[in-house]
């Protein structure tokens, strides 16, 4: 390729006008995101033309490749790990812990499970930021200790790292403020490039729909859920694509030590929410599948709920903690010395009925505004606050039953979040028509 072709306005121009990339065009663009040859501006433009014109799945496939190779990639052939190497993404809810136990339940049936998370975003939580509630938990361990705990426990949830697709790091705050984070095929190169980065095996997808998700309407969801899955395989990684409710909360709080306290019940058998536990139990069984690890869903799905059942994935949990340097009786009472907000409110109904819808990208923003997520990036987090004892839509309650439970670092922040709260929940006479849990699986072919 002639050298004025490989010049940044060139690139643009010619996405800009509705062509497809070549390999080389895409690896100038991710070399530029690198170097910072490409000027912001110029990656905005390219980010717009790419949201308006859309890319091939050719065309996403090397720029996953691309984004992949800007950084280090993980290999595990030499590290002594027991099993296939596995992970699951989600695209981002409220309320959404799945990981904390979906990474142990794995690694509990022979998986390993180096899971890369993010922090939260917008109104979503951030499997980071959950774990960093417990006190000595470590996100960014060095290698040699990373190893240690995934031989011995066969998980660990940690960030990205500077090293793992950087390219992706500069794109993404390109994204985040010139409204191109909806782009299809930008999405998907950014989630995959860091999982593939990870050297994983085989991954489950979680596209979240509904009211607390980025994605609302299903068709939407499936788009992405198929791009998602089809540029997976075209880059050699095995992976399904459920798309999963986001209308109502995934179990029973909101908020990031609230949410560490609802795992450690889930896994020990103290209280389990049964669509946290449905949703849990079928992503950990599809990885099983994709790992070779069970001959049939049916054998999958048996082996999951024997090592939820039996304690073995509770157990998985307290190693892997304490590996990375949080605390050693994590399991106990108390033993995980979450850190408690001072001021409770109940949120009462304010009328006899049945609980027939809730904003739940409202009570995300409520969960942020307590302070347990971020307006802006560099803002701490407070891990005390957010919602318990969230009601479940479809249940029937009375007037002045308790509709969830405010945790706040004081009564003027607690009553805000009550507002909120209050004008996001809908109580009407009769229940309505229920939303699936899983509205859709999307696999290769």
């Amino acid at each position: 390729m002639s050298e004025p072709t490989m010049l940044a306005a060139e690139i643009i121009r010619t996405k800009r006008d509705g062509h497809a990339l070549d390999q080389a065009q895409i690896e100038a663009f991710v070399r530029g995101l690198v170097d910072a040859s490409w000027s912001e501006g110029q990656v905005a433009a390219l980010a717009m033309a790419t949201l308006l014109r859309g890319m091939s799945r050719s065309e996403c496939v090397a720029l996953t490749r691309a984004m992949t190779a800007s950084g280090e990639v993980l290999r595990w052939d030499d590290a002594g790990l027991r099993g296939p190497v596995l992970d699951k993404h989600s695209t981002g809810g409220v309320g959404d812990k799945t990981s904390l136990v979906l990474a142990p339940l794995v690694a509990a049936c022979g998986g390993v499970v180096p899971m890369i998370s993010g922090r939260s975003l917008g109104h979503t939580g951030g499997t980071l930021d959950k774990l960093e509630a417990l006190p000595g938990y470590r996100v960014d361990p060095p290698r040699e200790q990373l190893l240690a705990v995934l031989r011995d426990a066969g998980c660990a949830i940690v960030g990205a790292g500077a090293q793992l697709a950087p390219a992706d790091r500069r794109l993404y705050a390109v994204r985040d403020v010139t409204a191109t984070v909806e782009s299809v095929p930008l999405i998907t190169a950014s989630i995959l490039s860091k999982k593939l980065a990870a050297g994983l095996q085989g991954l489950v997808l979680d596209v979240k729909l509904g009211s607390g998700a980025f994605m609302h309407d299903l068709e939407q969801a499936r788009a992405l859920a198929s791009s998602l899955v089809q540029v997976a395989a075209g880059a050699g990684l095995p992976a399904v694509a459920l798309i999963t409710d986001m209308n109502q909360v995934l179990g029973r709080s909101a908020g990031n030590a609230l949410e560490v306290q609802e795992a450690i019940d889930f896994l020990t058998g103290t209280a389990r929410d049964p669509r946290l536990l449905a949703l849990t139990l079928t992503l950990a069984a599809r990885l099983l599948m994709l790992g070779n690890l069970a001959a049939s869903p049916a054998e999958a799905q048996h082996k999951c709920e024997d090592a939820l059942f039996s304690g073995r994935a509770a157990e998985t949990f307290a190693r892997m903690v304490a590996g990375m340097g949080g605390p050693r009786d994590v399991l106990a009472a108390g033993g995980a010395a979450l850190p408690v907000a001072p001021v409770h409110r109940d949120l009462p109904a304010p009328r006899d009925g049945v609980i027939s819808a809730m904003d739940v990208r409202a009570l995300g923003l409520a969960v942020v505004a307590l302070g347990g997520g971020r307006r802006r990036a560099g803002d701490a987090v407070d891990p005390r606050v957010g919602f318990s004892r969230i009601r479940r839509l479809g249940r029937r309650v009375r007037v002045g039953e308790p509709l969830l439970r405010v945790h706040a670092a004081d009564a003027e922040s607690a009553e805000a979040a009550l507002r909120v709260a209050a004008a996001a929940f809908s109580i009407v006479d009769e229940a309505p028509t229920a939303w699936p849990l899983i509205h859709d699986e999307i696999a290769t072919a």
